[in-house]
């Protein structure tokens, strides 16, 4: 170990003791998104669509208290997952239950009242006739990440209802329970992390944590490490000339990716989802370079 990461012994009791993971909270999560979005909406060239997805956002958060309770994996299933460092939420057994369905149909008709162009309207027009077979096929779809670019449109609903009746499953976790599954995946579903957070919390003190795009769940992961395939070789950093520095671009020279990291630390009022939205400007300048973006936002699907 070289010196300069020996421990400092004068740092007794301000040692940092970071979870491993927290768990979103639905009862809050969706109002702060949207409010984050409305905040870069006031000053965007993009705002009209930063308004229409603070709209959805806002119908998610509005659904939360109406619906009925998730179905959770059993403890046999929860602790077998575990102990095979499994994600206890499986994309793959999803299944069209009564209560994602009731999530999807609560969904649809609170996005009637989203300020929308006349194309996302037929779009949502669309998703709300189709059968629960087709409806099935479109959640598989979002959970795999492999939308048709034809319906990307209907795809971004059904994506949206998939974000609450995640994060709801994942609220009912025990995140003390929860482990490392493999070089960015969500220990909680499996998904990959939309950016990763530099945070300043009472136990954890300028400690990443990587952000779930589906459920909402952070967990905590070594900075200056790639949240793709996990190498610390190769680590860059870019960011557009001028900006404040709270939000760049992480590079990884070994499988030519990038995911967001964003310095919660220095602005308190960063949300992942949202301000991976509202720096699209970085994601187009990132374009005109070698690494393709690694994250995942269902709300970006068409840029």
């Amino acid at each position: 170990m070289s010196a300069d990461l020996q421990p400092d012994p004068t740092a007794i009791g301000n040692v940092s003791t970071p979870p491993f993971a927290v768990t979103p909270d639905p009862s809050t999560l969706f109002g702060v998104r949207a409010r984050r979005l409305r905040t870069y909406a006031a000053v965007s060239p993009l705002k009209p669509y930063l308004d229409f997805v603070a709209g959805i956002v806002d119908a998610q958060q509005a659904i939360v208290p109406t619906l009925p309770p998730v179905e959770m994996p059993d403890e046999e299933a929860l602790e077998r997952a575990r102990a095979f460092q499994m994600p206890p939420l499986d994309r793959v057994r999803t299944t069209l239950d009564d209560t994602l369905e009731t999530t999807l149909d609560a969904l649809f008709d609170a996005a009637r009242h989203v300020g929308m162009t006349r194309e996302a309207g037929e779009a949502l027009a669309r998703v709300r006739q189709v059968d629960g077979a087709e409806r099935a096929r479109m959640v598989q779809d979002v959970l795999s990440h492999d939308m048709p670019v034809e319906t990307l449109a209907e795809h971004v609903f059904v994506a949206a209802a998939l974000q609450v009746h995640f994060a709801r499953l994942a609220s009912r976790l025990d995140a003390k329970k929860l482990v490392p599954v493999g070089d960015g995946a969500c220990p909680a579903c499996g998904g990959p992390p939309v950016a990763s957070l530099i945070v300043e919390w009472p136990n954890a003190h300028g400690n990443r944590f990587c952000a779930c795009s589906l459920c909402s769940t952070l967990w905590n992961y070594v900075r200056i490490r790639c949240c793709s395939c996990g190498t610390t070789k190769g680590i860059g950093y870019q960011e557009i000339e001028g900006s404040p520095g709270t939000i760049k671009a992480e590079t990884c020279d070994e499988c030519r990716t990038y995911v967001k990291v964003m310095y919660q630390n220095k602005d308190v009022t960063i949300e992942p989802v949202a301000d991976d939205i509202g720096t699209l400007a970085l994601d187009m300048m990132m374009r005109e370079g070698p690494y393709r973006r690694a994250a995942f936002n269902p709300f970006l699907l068409g840029y």
